[in-house]
Formats: structure tokens, C-alpha cells, sequence
């Protein structure tokens, strides 16, 4: 016979298996909790490499789809262009500055109006392609006609007209510049200070792209003129006096009391062995920092350059670009500078006036003296101002936007001040007394041992109060041809306000 629990004895049992109960509801078993956790790991994994996906793609859409759309190696384009005939590419005005000729045959034939002109920065569609003709390349093969209009051509077996490129540059501005410069090789850019627009951009010495098909392999070979080179771009000088105006942003950081600067220069320097001359050996006398940069003083900015601190005159080139990347406008060169903590007295003098191992762009040095004459932000540079099919109706506008502060307002200011003393009193007289009133730089830059070879320099703005053209110069070999920079930046100025 079951002996019967006592009542005591059934409800601790039924407390206990309650307890239990509860206890297996709170608490999941071990295993299923390794589970849980090995879930919560790949889900994080997957969130994570989603994130970078997402990442990847911004950065894709807003840096890298250009070049990869551009891409000669791109097939998608080749798809395009066997049923589009190529786009224009027009001036702000109109004036066609690329276009295609269809023949009755159907033969297509690239044409270029204005020849060497134009050539380096509107480009060529052969040979790989360069200028705007690359850049905008998945645009002038592409065609946004109208709906019905491309049924119509598909129906018909036609091809369909791609989209035209309407640039910012101008004509009477580029042909001024074009002209000025004439054979000498060089170069010129000229861009608005307040939005970026380049208005011209020429390069010597020049080819015309409407007979490359003739001429590739004696242009492709000719290492002494490099004339399919973009001087405006690509080219690398030494910078000559326009370097001052970086030498001076540093003295001005580091030493608030600037404006008390004296030196008095008897027409050279001497410093551990080392001479340096100023231009011509003029002797200046009693020099402020403003007459030194107006008058270009070469003893006196050496001077100055011995009183930098290398680290922090390196980190103010930096800031103004100098070994870092340019806004992507067209293939272009970087900057160098190299002052280090092991860079002797000698080379520092040097490296304040322009010589030495610094070289730079035009293109560069129009973004510095954009950014001081902006007030110290400088603005993107771009040459596409809008995309239209070819009916005129728009596809795409680009906008003026800030690319980054180079220099603080109150610093641009004072550039500013000294930029307008060399119009006004110093190196750049041959500017002052037009309507238009205009501040800059000068530059005589030495390029190998024989120290009367030198290539001259001009940069600078017009309309200072309220700035809008800025303008880079550089003329090669100036010594040789007796042309200057600066009556090129004053035909580029005179075609701009007296037209």
C-alpha cells in the first residue's frame, strides 16, 4: 500500500516545481544563449560591412564616378558613341568650340574652329583622348533628346545627337591671352575669384588638334617644345617672387608685430658663406615688409626667411596645397615644397625668395591668389557651366561652391594691401591708371646654372575692392624673347573691361 505524502510535503514539491518553472522561463538554456550571441555577432558583421558598403558608394558617387564613367577603358561609352553623334562643346556665348561634321557618307569628323587656340583645355577625342573632350566624355556621348525623338531615330536606324557642353570659358579673354602669348612657350589661366569659373586657360607652345591624325607621332616626340604638354596644368616652375606671398603669410603667423618689419638692403645678403643678390643688384635701402614685397627685395625676404620655423613655414605651404591635391578641374601636377628641420640657412633663404627646390603650377598659384583676393576662402574651380541636349533644353547646372579656406579674412586683407602696393609703387606700375584697378605679384625665376636664364612671373586680381578676375602668368625663357608677364596679364584685363 502507496504511502500518501503528507500536505506539507506536496506543497514544497509544487513550490519547487513552480520555482523551476519560473526560473527556466527567465533564464534560457546554454546553449541557446551561445546561439543568441553568435547571432548578435553576425548581424553586427553584416551591419558593419553594409555600412562600408554605403560608404564605398557616397565615396563612389562623389569622387571616383567621374573618372570611371571618363574612363577611355570604359565600354559603356564605346556602346554610346556607335549610336550617338558626339556633342558640342560652346563657350558661355555660344561660340562652338568642338563639334561633329556628319558626311553624306556618314563619315564623322571631329572639328575644332578656333585650332590651337583652344587645344589644351578643350582637348582632343583621339589618342586617348584629353582636355574637356575626356573629362566630359560619358556627357558628349550621351544624348538626353527627347523621348519620341530617339524612338523616332531607333525606329529609323539614326543616331541620336548627344548633349552639348557649355563651358565657362571665354573667348575674347582666352583670345587675348592666346594672342599675348603668342609663340612663346608659357602659359596663362584667368578665373573668377568669387565663383571658381575658368574663364581661360591657354598653354605654349600649342598644337591644332584638327590634324592630329597627321601630326601625332612628330607632336608625341618633340621633348624640346612638348607641345601636347598643359603648361597651365602640368607645368612645374621654379616660382620665382610670387613665392613671396606665401614666405610673407608665414612671417605675418608668426610674428604679430609684422607691421614694425625693417631692413635696411644694400643689394645683397650674406649669411654662412652664402650671397644673395636682388634682381639686377638694385640696392632698395630702408625697407618695411610692404616695400619689400612691393619691391621685390630679395635680401630682405632672405632675411625674413631666416627668422621662419621650418615645421610651421611647411605646414602653412601645406595649407596653401603645396604637396597635396589640387581641386580635380583637368590632369594637373602637384606642387612641391620641401623645407624640412634639416634644411639649411642657405636653402631657407632661397626657398623664401622663390628658388631653391619649390615648384608650382600656374593653375596652383591662381588658386592662392584666388583664395587672397577672396577674402581667403577659395572657391572650386570649374570650366562646365551647364549641360543641355541639343535642342538648348538644360540637363545638368553646376553652382558656384567653396572648395576650403586657405588663409583667415584679416590675413587675406593684408596680402591684399600688399599685393596693391606692387601696382601702385612697385614692380607691377605698368597696371596702374586704367579703369580697372588691379593688385598681384611679380616673379623672375631662374631655371638653370647660367643665372640670365629666367622665366617671369605675374599673378594677381583685378577690380580689388570687390575682386573678379584673377590671372597666373608664366612666360619661359623671358630673358631670350623680351616677353613679361605682366603686358600679358594687361592685355588679358583689357580684353575683359574694355570690349
Amino acid at each position: 500500500m502507496r504511502r500518501q505524502g503528507s500536505g506539507a510535503d506536496r506543497k514544497v514539491h509544487s513550490q519547487k516545481y513552480m520555482d523551476e518553472e519560473r526560473n527556466s522561463r527567465r533564464k534560457p538554456p546554454k546553449q541557446k544563449r551561445i546561439r543568441n550571441k553568435e547571432f548578435t555577432r553576425i548581424t553586427y558583421v553584416f551591419v558593419s560591412l553594409f555600412l562600408v558598403m554605403m560608404g564605398y558608394i557616397v565615396y563612389f558617387n562623389a569622387v571616383k564616378s567621374k573618372d570611371v564613367i571618363n574612363s577611355p577603358y570604359n565600354k559603356r561609352q564605346e556602346a554610346f558613341a556607335d549610336r550617338v553623334v558626339r556633342g558640342n562643346i560652346l563657350d558661355q556665348s555660344g561660340n562652338v568650340l568642338a563639334k561633329t561634321e556628319v558626311g553624306e557618307d556618314g563619315s564623322e569628323t571631329r572639328v575644332y574652329p578656333y585650332g590651337p587656340m583652344y587645344a589644351h583645355v578643350v582637348g582632343y577625342d583621339s589618342f586617348g583622348g584629353a582636355g574637356l573632350e575626356l573629362t566630359e566624355n560619358f556627357s558628349l556621348v550621351n544624348s538626353n533628346a527627347f523621348i519620341l525623338e530617339r524612338i523616332m531615330n531607333d525606329f529609323k536606324d539614326q543616331k541620336n545627337i548627344g548633349d552639348n557642353i557649355v563651358t565657362t570659358l571665354d573667348t575674347d579673354v582666352q583670345r587675348a591671352a592666346y594672342q599675348a602669348l603668342g609663340d612663346n612657350k608659357g602659359a596663362v589661366f584667368v578665373m573668377e575669384a568669387s565663383t571658381g569659373k575658368v574663364l581661360a586657360m591657354v598653354s605654349g607652345s600649342s598644337f591644332d588638334p584638327n590634324t592630329l591624325a597627321d601630326t601625332w607621332p612628330t607632336l608625341n616626340s618633340d621633348n624640346e617644345n612638348s607641345p601636347l604638354l598643359n603648361r597651365a596644368m602640368q607645368g612645374l616652375y621654379a616660382p620665382g617672387s610670387t613665392f613671396k606671398i606665401i614666405t610673407a603669410l608665414e612671417y605675418m603667423r608668426e610674428h604679430s608685430d609684422y607691421q614694425n618689419y625693417t631692413y635696411d638692403c644694400s643689394g645683397e645678403i650674406e649669411h654662412q658663406g652664402a650671397v644673395i643678390h636682388c634682381f639686377n643688384g638694385t640696392v632698395h635701402g630702408h625697407q618695411t615688409l610692404a616695400d619689400s614685397f612691393a619691391n621685390s627685395c630679395n635680401a630682405s625676404f632672405c632675411n625674413i626667411g631666416l627668422m621662419l620655423d621650418r615645421n610651421a613655414y611647411r605646414e602653412t605651404a601645406e595649407k596653401l596645397l603645396f604637396n597635396k591635391k589640387l581641386p580635380n578641374l583637368l590632369s594637373y601636377s602637384k606642387s612641391k615644397f620641401s623645407v624640412t628641420k634639416q634644411t639649411t640657412d642657405a636653402e631657407l633663404m632661397m626657398t623664401a625668395m622663390g628658388q631653391g627646390e619649390t615648384l608650382v603650377s600656374p593653375y596652383h598659384l591662381a588658386l592662392i591668389t584666388a583664395a587672397a583676393a577672396n577674402g581667403g576662402t577659395l572657391m572650386e574651380p570649374y570650366l562646365v557651366d551647364e549641360i543641355v541636349n541639343h535642342t538648348g533644353t538644360r540637363v545638368k547646372k553646376n553652382m558656384p561652391k567653396k572648395y576650403k579656406t586657405l588663409m583667415t579674412s584679416e590675413e587675406a586683407a593684408q596680402l591684399k594691401e600688399y599685393m596693391e602696393g606692387v601696382v601702385s609703387y612697385g614692380t607691377g606700375t605698368l597696371l596702374s591708371g586704367e579703369s580697372y584697378s588691379a593688385a598681384g605679384k611679380t616673379g623672375t625665376a631662374e631655371y638653370s646654372s647660367d643665372k640670365n636664364k629666367s622665366h617671369s612671373w605675374f599673378v594677381g586680381f583685378s577690380n580689388v575692392e570687390n575682386p573678379e578676375l584673377v590671372v597666373s602668368v608664366v612666360v619661359e625663357g623671358a630673358d631670350d624673347t623680351g616677353v613679361k608677364a605682366v603686358p600679358i596679364a594687361k592685355a588679358v584685363f583689357d580684353a575683359y573691361y574694355y570690349r
